[in-house]
């Protein structure tokens, strides 16, 4: 029989960078033309937003935050270290990376053998002319598949009734989606090595906005198809964990992502998260009431700007046994994203 271990952590690609860095995506919103201009004026801000900001423009606390969260990378890492699985599954998310207006899945399992990743190239809302590791822009990261797990897991969702995609090569995007190749630097963020394999596991967590938020593009289109429901992502990770314990492999499996995310909460201007929508979340996760997600509704996590918590639901369904360890929660008004990062112990 098979053994799983359960982990919760975020993929957000500030931790990559200098703390000076990570108040860019909030200098970069309040710059969009939508933005009221009363919004643009500190003083307007939320009070508690406003002492996050304080007079180092969010320099503070960013790292503050960054000591939280990394803190929680370092004790998954332990766990993941004491555990050793044969592979580590990680349900994350595209963001207009491998996944275009050619096909969009709803679930895809990446069969890979290897990955050859760039995990530091240009772009985004951050400077990106240097990283915490002092990595060049161009330097690649070489990240292992099972091939063999990945395939038994298809095959045994398939007969399960959930019709999942499969991938044995990139479609747009060479590497990794930054879900799935920042949840590796993260894991092995003081450059021990990882070397244990991964399947990454892509949940179609943007839906209707995932063209939207294209930047710079012209093109529209009509009525865009929503994410699969909690309750089928629950339903799934349930089904991913039995077939994990049918099987001969000693697993981890990662819900990876941040809570609310500001740019997505469109009740707030696109500037701040849905606070106390996040808090909802944490009590449920700390009371290991964490089943109660299957019955959230699409429009609840898209109004709280909660679109990619939907990974943390896969989670759930696999761990709805379990009553989780919170290790960290990092809350924020000005660095986009409250961050939690959670233990589900074999």
């Amino acid at each position: 029989m098979g053994e799983i271990l359960g982990l919760g952590l975020s993929h957000a690609g500030m931790f990559v960078y200098p703390d000076a860095e990570m108040v860019n995506i909030l200098k970069r919103e309040l710059a969009r033309p939508t933005v009221p201009p009363e919004m643009r004026e500190v003083k307007n801000w939320p009070k508690a937003m406003q002492e996050e900001w304080a007079d180092d423009e969010g320099l503070g606390a960013a790292k503050r935050h960054r000591e939280i969260v990394v803190n929680g990378f370092r004790q998954l890492r332990e766990e993941l270290d004491s555990f050793k699985p044969d592979f580590v599954l990680i349900w994350g998310d595209d963001q207009y990376e491998n996944f275009h207006e050619d096909v969009v899945p709803p679930f895809c399992v990446y069969a890979y053998e290897e990955a050859e990743c760039r995990p530091f190239r240009s772009g985004g809302p951050f400077n990106r002319t240097t990283n915490v590791w002092g990595h060049p822009s161009d330097a690649t990261r070489t990240v292992k598949g099972h091939r063999e797990a990945a395939t038994y897991l298809t095959e045994q969702l398939l007969g399960r009734d959930f019709d999942v995609a499969y991938a044995f090569k990139p479609h747009h995007h060479p590497g990794l989606a930054h879900a799935f190749i920042n949840t590796v630097l993260y894991l092995d963020y003081d450059e021990e090595g990882f070397d244990y394999p991964i399947i990454p596991f892509h949940v179609n967590c943007y839906g209707s906005d995932l063209l939207r938020n294209r930047r710079g593009e012209g093109e529209t289109f009509g009525r865009i198809p929503p994410s699969p429901s909690p309750r089928r992502c629950f339903d799934l990770g349930r089904a991913v964990a039995d077939a994990i314990k049918e099987s001969p492999y000693r697993a981890a499996v990662i819900g990876s992502s941040s809570w609310s995310h500001a740019f997505l909460t469109k009740k707030h201007h696109g500037l701040y998260p849905d606070i106390e929508a996040d808090r909802t979340r944490l009590e449920q996760l700390r009371k290991g009431q964490h089943s109660e997600w299957r019955d959230l509704t699409l429009d609840a996590l898209v109004d709280a700007g909660q679109h990619e918590f939907l990974n943390w639901i896969c989670l759930a369904g696999a761990m709805a046994d379990r009553k989780p360890e919170v290790l960290a929660y990092a809350e924020t008004w000005v660095l986009n994203s409250d961050k939690t990062t959670a233990l589900f112990r074999a």
